[in-house]
């Protein structure tokens, strides 16, 4: 099943909480937490996911795109977090973060750069429920999606086959209309989705199209019967 997670990167700040009651058909609410040091970019922090972990029914699937995620990543699963995804090329021990993340009850996922490859952290894999491969340069909505993401995207799903994990392929950055069947015929079963969203005139027939068109493309590729 493709599940489909609305970025409120691409929503209005000022309405949060209208905004994640417009996609409460989504499976999860996606969250940029941004520091301006480990991107360019500043967004939000614990505070507000707390706030809107009140908010909304919808889990919240956190995206931190921060230095020292060892250190920020149990508060915010204390804020509501139900899914925490944490940079590689950022954590001091990726291990010892997945496992504490899992402890804590949260969902342990790891995201990758466009540039880093999936090949040295092969054995990383189950210690993780959710792997995110960026299909842009991690910072900023409304980027061109990344073609040349796809073939680490079949790797990475084979990865997975190859080892019998149960774990999930997230995407994040340009999934639209255009482009979510490309991915879900890669190997990728869950997808971030900002302006693809947001910026259409009802958000939530937009998150039932883009899920449909995925499962679409996933069955005809036929990789989703091998796990």
């Amino acid at each position: 099943m493709a599940l489909i997670n609305p970025s409120i990167l691409s929503a209005d700040f000022a309405r949060l909480a209208e905004e994640a009651r417009a996609v409460e058909g989504a499976d999860w609410l996606h969250v940029d937490v941004m520091d301006n040091h480990f991107v360019p970019n500043l967004t939000l922090g614990v505070p507000v996911v707390e706030s809107l972990s009140k908010a909304t029914d919808t889990p919240l699937d956190l995206h931190l795109m921060i230095e020292d995620p060892d250190r920020w990543a149990p508060q915010y699963i204390e804020a509501g977090a139900g899914s925490v995804t944490f940079h590689v090329e950022a954590a001091a021990a990726p291990v010892r973060l997945a496992r504490e993340i899992r402890a804590k009850g949260a969902r342990a996922s790891m995201a990758l750069k466009p540039a880093t490859p999936i090949e040295p952290y092969e054995d990383l894999l189950p210690e993780l429920d959710m792997l995110l491969i960026m299909t842009v340069e991690p910072g900023f909505g409304g980027q061109a999606f990344l073609d040349i993401m796809l073939p680490k995207i079949r790797r990475t799903r084979e990865l997975i086959s190859r080892h019998g994990l149960e774990l999930a392929l997230q995407v994040d950055g340009g999934v639209s209309a255009e482009t979510i069947e490309r991915c879900a015929e890669a190997g990728a079963d869950v997808f971030v989705a900002g302006s693809a969203v947001y910026g259409a005139d009802d958000p939530a027939k937009a998150v039932r199209d883009l899920r449909e068109k995925a499962e679409t493309a996933t069955a005809a590729a036929g990789w989703g019967c091998l796990h």
